[in-house]
């Protein structure tokens, strides 16, 4: 198998490799305890990194391409982004061995990124509050062996920002009752309510990644783009990264059906003051998108119970996490026929 050489950030003090710190949002050597900010990254590594916005943006495609490696499972065609060889282990999403397959095109290299704000001890801490309520759950579902398999990825996600032209017609109803002497009263008024607005919804995401589910995705929102920077190599550093798979002409399905809830939520906003409304009509029509490809950082790990997988997700900058975890039956059943013989005590 052919090898392809990887950027490696070395520490310009001890050469040993240098990792990206979610805590401090800086570069950290393990071994010297040197600390650098992503400032003194670009200066030191210029040579190897192309981080200058005015330079030629195949430049920067290729320094993304050349300093990747892309290992593609056998079991369930999942692709992984990893800078050193020996990193992946195990499939991330089905648990089995991942081979070597080629380097990345300079296509996939991203606009921005979002760094870990989460260290992987912080993230375990707040998986194991998370699970330490399910009673259910197997026993093995909570060992050291399992919890070794959290990741740290990069997911890759489509960001889009939308410009909606929304028209909507409906019948209102205003209706009030009162009270005089013997009788009750009750009055209503009917209004044509028309709405017509240009309306802009920005920052609308969607995973990239066919292997990954998109309601799990969705239970993790949002991401704070504030924290968004310029794409460096450098943020990888330490972690996995996913490629996308997908891409986004097929994903504007799944942004406009985003886009129109945001826009009926705006226009349901201003019918606030009605006893009810029936609409008649309501069209919202996208006139332009534009898109950003982002990676965006996510603590995963997957359990495997009974033959079905189980994945699990932790937002990497805000700590929230989803997933569903598996059921024991057979702890639930003594469980509950302890219960049963208690109550009968």
């Amino acid at each position: 198998m052919d090898t392809i050489n990887a950027i490696q950030y070395k520490c310009p003090n001890c050469n040993a490799e240098l990792k990206f710190n979610p805590e401090t949002q800086g570069f950290t050597c393990e071994y010297c305890d040197s600390q650098f900010t992503e400032a003194d990254i670009k200066k030191i590594f210029t040579e190897n990194e192309q981080i200058n916005l005015s330079q030629n943006i195949i430049e920067q495609q290729n320094e993304f391409a050349d300093g990747t490696r892309v290992y593609r499972c056998q079991s369930c065609g999942a692709e992984v982004i990893c800078e050193n060889e020996n990193a992946a282990l195990f499939c991330y999403y089905c648990h089995q061995p991942v081979i070597l397959t080629g380097r990345l095109s300079g296509d996939y290299r991203p606009n921005k990124v979002i760094g870990f704000s989460l260290s992987r001890d912080m993230a375990l801490d707040k998986f194991k509050n998370w699970y330490a309520k399910r009673w259910f759950c197997p026993k093995d579902f909570k060992t050291e062996e399992q919890l070794e398999k959290m990741t740290g990825l990069y997911v890759p996600f489509w960001i889009a920002d939308c410009k909606i032209d929304a028209t909507y017609r409906g019948l209102a109803k205003k209706v009030r009752s009162w009270s005089s002497g013997n009788y009750r009263y009750t009055e209503t008024k009917e209004y044509d309510v028309v709405r017509q607005a240009d309306i802009s919804v920005e920052g609308l995401p969607a995973d990239g990644s066919s292997k990954i589910e998109d309601d799990l995705m969705e239970a993790i929102e949002p991401f704070n783009y504030d924290d968004a920077k310029d794409f460096s190599m450098s943020y990888l550093s330490g972690f996995f990264a996913d490629k996308y798979d997908i891409q986004k002409q097929d994903m504007f399905p799944r942004i406009r059906s985003r886009a129109n809830d945001a826009s009926k939520k705006i226009i349901n906003q201003s019918l606030k003051g009605y006893s009810s409304v029936i609409p008649s009509q309501q069209d919202y029509i996208i006139r332009k998108t534009n898109w950003q490809y982002m990676l965006l950082p996510v603590w995963f790990m997957t359990y495997k119970y009974k033959e079905k997988v189980y994945s699990f997700a932790l937002n990497g900058q805000t700590g929230k996490i989803a997933g569903t975890p598996p059921l024991d039956k057979k702890k639930m059943t003594l469980f509950s026929l302890a219960l049963g013989t208690g109550i009968g005590l």
